[in-house]
């Protein structure tokens, strides 16, 4: 996915603010579940992050074309870890990275879900997406 940096997003220091990034990590994980899970599958799960982690190697500023790219590493029936890699399209610098756990939940009852074998495999064969 790309991204343009827009003037909001950047801070009193003048590249984006760590927040920004955040958001990304989660909009790119949300595109990309919709990109591949089936509609039913979309319908039966919500999903909850319970931890983040993020590296910030390089700021990126207004004007920069960010290029972001996901994929799922291990992953449980009640747990996927993700992966996500955020780089400046101009010279393909590494401007952060982040590792996040998500949790399925039922869409109607909102506890925690148990996710399916079918789920499982269509997402944790730890390929960029």
């Amino acid at each position: 996915m790309t991204i343009a940096v827009e003037p909001a997003d950047i801070d009193g220091l003048g590249h984006v603010n760590n927040v920004v990034y955040l958001r990304w990590v989660q909009d790119l994980a949300v595109a990309h579940w919709q990109a591949v899970a089936s509609h039913e599958n979309q319908e039966k799960l919500l999903w909850i992050v319970v931890r983040h982690e993020i590296d910030y190697k390089r700021a990126a500023r207004l004007g920069d074309t960010i290029l972001a790219r996901t994929w799922v590493g291990a992953a449980s029936r009640i747990k996927f870890e993700r992966h996500t890699e955020l780089r400046r399209a101009s010279d393909e610098c590494l401007l952060a990275k982040a590792r996040t756990v998500w949790c399925p939940i039922d869409a109607v009852t909102r506890k925690l879900a148990s996710v399916s074998a079918e789920v499982r495999a269509g997402f944790s064969d730890n390929q960029a997406r």
